[in-house]
């Protein structure tokens, strides 16, 4: 539904990626007329995804990062990935959307229906007690307001409707979820999941927990089973994985309550004194520039970690001179991402004799085994770290080779040579949730909307960099324990942002005097006012965070109706 002559409405849900499309579910499924508004363009589900079906000799460079790209999108590209052909079109160009780095920052967004949910890794796992109590019990930051039990429900309620793929295992440090039968592990991951357990008591290796459909459907537009075309950041016509255009979006939008409205970029949420609440937010048309204020009762940030973040940043008043519930001072500061790139490969001799079906989208994981006590504690860094990859077979790139093939019959031979085997495991681990690492906004450099653009200053300290020799040790460690050849470790240049999970710029606590959100996502003293994408996260874990900002956003919509019908709000 989209009717732009009505401004009032029940609720105001801003962003349309994994959190927003979610608060727009919840709102508008149990009873309320919400606007959900999208600073990007309009896409549409199967019909908006250019490059779902092309293969890499289709396009007109070979699916590669080409000069042009790297001269318009500099930033972006330093990530390898989001400017290739095939999926540049769900990035923004740092030309167009310029932001400021004073120490290096990735920052890699999608300014268009669904967001980064189109394009997000799918890797889902819930956090534990290990994440919410840690920094309660290692005197950092601040303590989460919440405990698992709190969201373990929550949970299991968007796991339910999303189709998480994956293995129990009863590990404390990584609760199980609500599985759809896992994928399964080619010959070479069982091996090294034979050898961990004939090795180690402290590590195990499972097949990666992944918001696909592997088994039946799920609610959305026509969900079916993952096809093993592991073409997801493209979009995916089958709906087998995840994402707001295809589930969460398509059942608010059945509900008949929901008015989607793109090009809206939010500016400010409009605060009345008086009544000490939200009335609404001011839009900034990205076409037209014309300037519109839409009220509600109720208001959900959903727009990003730094995207939230800036709006309550930009909502100063008298009460608020410095952004709107920052009277902590904690507004954009304690910015966390995983940092990865660091881990080992090798080569796997034998079985020649064994395959796999289809390109599957997923890998392994190896769930994190330091400092959940005892042996496992460490003395050199806190917290801890997990590892994705995973083992397959791939040609010889030199058999193609002119000079060094053979000819004829031979070389087509040679080229339909399914190679050798290999393997490679890379880390993801938590980062610190550091004051001093923080965005801020540079009202000297305004963007074409007339908004001031972000500056970033954040780095990794001493507790990761130690935590990354571990990363790379362990690694080796245990390649070498399977009879893997050929072992190389790397430790790539991380910077900031690449892992693209950027979080922590408006954290949940107890006390109004260190955080900006209560248990419930609301803004302390404005209590209806709810944020519950990345920028709520008091600390980071190493696990991938998406579907801990389903959970919490689930929740929280399910507490502001309850208290809308108590006309608490």
């Amino acid at each position: 539904m989209n009717n732009d002559n009505i401004t009032e409405f029940d609720a105001i849900v801003v962003g349309t990626g994994i959190s927003g499309g979610w608060a727009a579910k919840e709102l508008s499924e149990k009873g309320l007329k919400t606007l959900v508004l999208e600073r990007g363009r309009k896409i549409n589900h199967r019909e908006d995804y250019p490059t779902m079906n092309m293969d890499p000799w289709d396009f007109k460079h070979g699916d590669v990062i080409t000069q042009d790209t790297l001269t318009k999108q500099p930033k972006q590209s330093r990530t390898k990935y989001t400017t290739r052909e095939s999926g540049k079109h769900f990035f923004v160009n740092d030309i167009e959307h310029p932001y400021n780095e004073t120490k290096r920052f990735d920052w890699c967004r999608g300014y268009h229906v669904g967001g980064r949910s189109l394009t997000w890794g799918r890797q889902s796992y819930r956090l534990s007690d290990f994440d919410f109590k840690a920094n309660l019990m290692d005197g950092i930051a601040v303590d989460w307001p919440i405990r698992y039990k709190d969201l373990a429900p929550w949970y299991s309620y968007v796991e339910k409707h999303v189709g998480i793929s994956g293995e129990a295992l009863g590990l404390p440090q990584l609760p199980d979820s609500e599985f759809l039968k896992p994928m399964e592990l080619t010959c070479v991951e069982e091996h090294l999941k034979k050898s961990l357990a004939e090795n180690y008591n402290d590590r195990l290796l499972t097949i990666g927990r992944t918001a696909h459909v592997t088994e039946g459907t799920k609610p959305g537009d026509g969900r079916v089973n993952c096809q093993f075309r592991n073409r997801c950041a493209r979009g995916c016509p089958f709906g087998a994985y995840f994402s707001s255009l295809s589930s969460t979006l398509p059942m608010a939008e059945a509900t008949g309550n929901m008015t989607l409205r793109p090009n809206s970029i939010v500016s400010e949420v409009l605060y009345d004194k008086d009544s000490k609440k939200a009335t609404g937010v001011r839009v900034v048309d990205h076409e037209t520039k014309d300037v519109i204020d839409f009220k509600a009762k109720v208001i959900f940030l959903c727009a990003s970690t730094v995207g939230s973040t800036s709006i309550l940043m930009q909502s100063k008043s008298e009460v608020f001179p410095d952004g709107l519930g920052n009277e902590s001072g904690e507004l954009g500061h304690n910015i966390m991402d995983h940092h990865l790139g660091v881990g080992a490969s090798a080569s796997v001799d034998g079985f020649e004799d064994k395959y796999y079906i289809g390109r599957r989208p997923n890998g392994i994981y190896i769930p994190r085994f330091r400092n959940i006590g005892g042996k496992t504690n460490q003395k050199d860094f806190l917290r801890g770290y997990g590892y994705q990859g995973g083992g397959s077979r791939g040609s010889n790139w030199y058999d193609s080779v002119k000079e060094l093939a053979s000819y004829g019959p031979e070389f087509k031979e040679s080229v339909l040579n399914p190679g050798s085997w290999t393997f490679g495991i890379g880390g993801f681990g938590e980062i610190l949730p550091y004051h001093d690492n923080k965005m801020s906004l540079d009202y000297n450099k305004l963007d074409s909307w007339g908004l001031p653009t972000v500056t970033f200053d954040a780095s990794i300290r001493e507790n990761e960099l130690n935590m990354r020799k571990d990363m790379k040790q362990q690694a080796v460690e245990m390649l070498e324990k399977a009879g893997f050849k050929n072992i190389n470790s790397f430790d790539n240049t991380y910077g900031f942002g690449l892992g693209i999970h950027e979080m922590g710029t408006a954290r949940m606590g107890r006390d109004p005097k260190t955080s900006v959100l209560n248990k419930n996502n609301q803004l302390h003293n404005v209590s209806n006012v709810f944020v519950t994408d990345g920028s709520a996260m008091t600390s980071g874990g190493n696990q991938n965070p998406s579907l801990t900002y389903m959970a919490l956003t689930a929740r929280a919509a399910n507490f502001a109706v309850k208290e809308l019908k108590k006309m608490n709000l």
